[in-house]
């Protein structure tokens, strides 16, 4: 503790007396103010706050200061300190500089819970009940149902939650205050409310600047039979199943996975009903260019066969993302009831091809010509079910 003095030489009149102490009077016990540092040992920190002595910051109170903090503070810096005591036996005031943080966090959170505001915040823990979060000195918490960086799946068990849980740990993310009081110590947080406003902006922002024709970055946020959604950065964006690829798939999982960092292609914007079309193969090469240029009517190919109809089978040309279409008819020379007599999903033929028809995306293949040396005439009449795909 520093020895007891009054700035006496300073002190000429009984007028200048009165105005020091009556500047004690000014301090009282919470008032935040601005002091100035005058000296820092391992023990205290004295801060003049223009009181007849020093005020200090020692024992717990400095304790509070974590070794960053206090290698911070330089002789002359302007610092915040919180009146303890206005005045302790010795006649210094007990100042404390942690708690002048926590009150303005206090009253910076207040603000933003007037604001209705949203502002960013680092994952400092969690516990089985929620995140902890730490706005300044104050401690937050944010319980699991108001977590929307991380969701609960049916098949989790408490250990794997709780793993994923501790991942979010150091991670910067977006908040709304939901409750505060100061007496209990309690300010409760949501990341559900702030990522769900914040989307809600961003959605409208990114309506309003997307045009038909651009190209954007994404993340795939989830499968649905019909296609795959993608983030854009706060609103989704749907890829339809028959924008996926050039080839035929049955499910958006053959081409990307939930998580999968794609660029797309803006098909549409509907401002009016929010929603935005998108396509991935439409930044690929058209595969039917590709036929045109490298096969001809009479060429043997390998396929491997896709997909079994009522009406023949289709057939995916090895290293090419085109499908063929072998008719019932071309499947064998002898009477063909089902393919499926003849050939299953998954087999590998030789076929010829007996027709292209590039504009209407059409390749006819044959197993029969390809085994007999048959002509390719390809004269059957194709199947209007084979253009629905």
């Amino acid at each position: 503790m520093p020895e007891n003095h009054v700035r006496t030489s300073n002190i000429n009149s009984m007028e200048e007396w009165l105005r020091a102490y009556d500047q004690i009077e000014d301090l009282y016990p919470g008032k935040i103010l601005e002091g100035t540092v005058m000296q820092v040992t391992p023990n205290e920190i004295l801060i003049d706050v223009g009181a007849k002595s020093e005020g200090v910051v020692a024992g717990k109170e400095l304790e509070r200061l974590t070794p960053e903090e206090l290698a911070s503070l330089q002789e002359g810096d302007g610092v915040r300190v919180y009146v303890l005591k206005p005045e302790d036996e010795d006649g210094h005031p007990q100042l404390s500089i942690a708690r002048a943080r926590m009150e303005e966090d206090w009253i910076k959170a207040e603000q933003w819970q007037k604001e209705d505001a949203i502002f960013e915040a680092k994952v400092t823990g969690y516990n089985k009940g929620g995140l902890i979060v730490h706005v300044g000195q104050v401690r937050g918490f944010v319980p699991t149902s108001q977590v929307a960086s991380l969701r609960r799946f049916s098949g989790d068990s408490d250990d794997e939650y709780q793993r994923r849980m501790s991942q979010l740990v150091g991670r910067t993310l977006r908040f709304k205050v939901l409750e505060i009081d100061r007496r209990r110590n309690r300010l409760i947080l949501s990341e559900r409310a702030a990522e769900r406003e914040w989307r809600k902006e961003q959605k409208d922002k990114l309506l309003t600047n997307l045009e038909p024709g651009n190209t954007v970055r994404g993340e795939v946020s989830s499968l649905a039979d019909f296609g795959a959604f993608v983030d854009l950065g706060g609103a989704d964006g749907l890829i339809h199943l028959s924008e996926l690829s050039w080839g035929r798939i049955s499910h958006p999982s053959e081409v990307v996975q939930v998580g999968s960092e794609v660029e797309v292609y803006v098909l549409n914007v509907d401002r009016e009903r929010k929603r935005i079309g998108l396509s991935l193969k439409r930044l690929q090469p058209e595969p039917w260019t590709q036929v045109i240029e490298k096969y001809h009517v009479g060429d043997e190919v390998d396929a491997v066969v896709t997909k079994l109809t009522s009406f023949g089978a289709f057939a995916k040309l090895v290293g090419e993302d085109v499908e063929g279409l072998i008719h019932i008819s071309e499947l064998s020379e002898g009477h063909v009831e089902r393919p499926g007599e003849v050939v299953k999903e998954g087999d590998q033929v030789r076929a010829k091809i007996i027709r292209i028809e590039p504009e209407r995306k059409r390749l006819g293949l044959s197993l029969r010509r390809a085994v007999d040396e048959i002509p390719p005439d390809g004269d059957y009449e194709w199947p209007e079910e084979a253009d629905e795909g």
